[in-house]
């Protein structure tokens, strides 16, 4: 059999699990349903028992610094980290990966994975899998089916056709989203199965897919990655070519309209984790139906889910709620409207507020800060910075910035001078001034940063030189 290189799906961004999720840093990257790993890294250790070949994501070039991190942490070396220009839906991104399968292993078997999802018996996902790669070594494109379990109006379904063999079927017709009365009627048939987003298909089958259905996707994703450039782990797609491509599902640019679409069937415990209300349903609940998560005083407190992340939250006498707290924004819903979160994060980007993309405490790939207090012309953070990394060698033009370590010790660069800091010594860096912070040691370094200016902004950064390869600006 040929061998198998899973292909994991990462550029969402999760925003109907707002305030947990946000477009810089989403629901992927988050310990949703466990309490250490990712969603990301459960997708990765979810392979582990399969015979396959180096991994490959497909994820946004925000991203590129979380995705390279959790790759670290799991273990995985010799991957290809993609990064999409812009996002066009997973008809693109599969093509790029498979032009990358190609490209390394002159062809293979893509098993395609969003990056997002729960299944709780690992044994029969891996016997799907094992079966799905016979299948798709034989031409067909093999697509994953959930049984489903209840009348969910948020998943796409597929209506099954005729047995292939005992473990498999074909695919008769795509069914978009339903509304609450076909839902339960799908459920009631018995022959239709939700729609997982999981594939397993041979790279060269879909492109000649591709080239058959959808040939602009095609030539916009070749021209791209004949352009591409190849920085560190990572695998910058070409723009310019890359965004002409019409942004469609694999599901309406191949799958429906393929004759070789197959599907094998199982039953997992599934979740796409696409909503809170897919949360609450996937996860621990306690005697009165509640899924708690951090600091939580309940009382009368029934089939809600409450995530308190900086603080305690208090609840008294609600049902079917979902109360979210995070150091920059709470969220109250009823449990049947968390499908409408999603508008919220429409507004706040309509009306440019940070809290839709960032949250308080910001990853870098040097470590992170945090925003302790903001006023206009002065601003402070808190400072991380992992062991023996370090800052870009920048400069401000329109502030200065003060400097105090809380803990560990720094290397200093400012202007000609290069110093240390110990614990309870501080420096000033004056606008317009380069400076670098080092840490040299084998433990965080946390400072205090007290910003002072007319501007403020984070786009204020001009660099010099920076051992992430990153421009001005973020």
């Amino acid at each position: 059999m040929t061998h198998i290189i899973p292909v994991v799906l990462s550029g969402g961004s999760g925003s109907r699990l707002w305030p947990l999720s946000r477009a810089l840093h989403p629901k992927q990257f988050l310990p949703l349903t466990d309490e250490e790993l990712t969603m990301l890294q459960q997708t990765i250790a979810r392979v582990r028992g399969i015979e396959t070949e180096s991994l490959m994501v497909v994820c946004n070039e925000h991203h590129r610094f979380l995705v390279a991190e959790q790759l670290l942490k799991s273990g995985i070396e010799n991957s290809s980290i993609i990064l999409e220009p812009e996002g066009r839906n997973t008809a693109p991104a599969i093509c790029i990966a498979a032009l990358e399968v190609i490209e390394k292993h002159g062809d293979g078997l893509m098993l395609v994975l969003p990056a997002d999802h729960k299944i709780n018996d690992v044994d029969a996902f891996e016997a799907a899998v094992r079966h799905s790669a016979a299948l798709a070594d034989s031409g067909n494109l093999v697509t994953f089916g959930i049984k489903p379990t209840n009348p969910n109006t948020g998943y796409g379904y597929i209506l099954a056709g005729e047995q292939i063999d005992e473990s498999a079927l074909h695919v008769d017709r795509f069914v978009e989203k339903p509304n609450q009365k076909d839902a339960q009627r799908y459920l009631d048939e018995g022959t239709y199965y939700w729609n997982s987003g999981m594939f397993m298909l041979r790279a060269s089958d879909y492109l000649n897919e591709l080239a058959q259905h959808q040939p602009a996707i095609l030539d916009a994703c070749r021209q791209s990655y004949q352009q591409r450039t190849i920085d560190s782990d990572f695998v910058r797609i070409e723009a310019s070519h890359f965004v002409t491509s019409p942004a469609i599902s694999i599901d309406y640019a191949v799958m429906e309209k393929t004759a070789h679409a197959a599907m094998v069937p199982f039953s997992a415990g599934w979740s796409d984790v696409g909503s809170w209300s897919s949360l609450w349903e996937v996860g621990e609940k306690d005697m009165k139906g509640n899924v708690i998560r951090g600091d939580v005083h309940t009382s009368d407190v029934n089939n809600s889910l409450i995530y308190a992340e900086n603080r305690m939250v208090a609840a008294l006498g609600v049902s079917n709620h979902v109360v979210v707290e995070t150091a920059d924004a709470v969220l109250i819903a009823d449990m049947n409207s968390t499908q409408d979160i999603k508008q919220v994060v429409e507004t706040l980007n309509s009306n440019q507020r940070e809290e839709a993309l960032l949250h308080l405490k910001v990853a870098r790939p040097w470590g992170s800060y945090a925003c302790i207090d903001e006023e206009p012309r002065f601003k402070v953070k808190r400072i991380i910075v992992k062991p023996h990394a370090s800052l870009s060698l920048q400069l401000h033009h329109q502030r200065a910035e003060h400097w105090v370590v809380v803990k560990g010790s720094a290397l200093v660069t400012r202007g000609d001078e290069n110093f240390v800091l110990n614990e309870n010594e501080s420096t000033y860096i004056p606008v317009e001034t380069r400076h670098r912070l080092e840490n040299p040691n084998d433990t965080p370094l946390e400072i205090i940063e007290v910003q002072s200016g007319n501007y403020l902004g984070e786009d204020d950064i001009v660099r010099f030189d920076d051992h992430y390869g990153r421009h001005n600006g973020n």
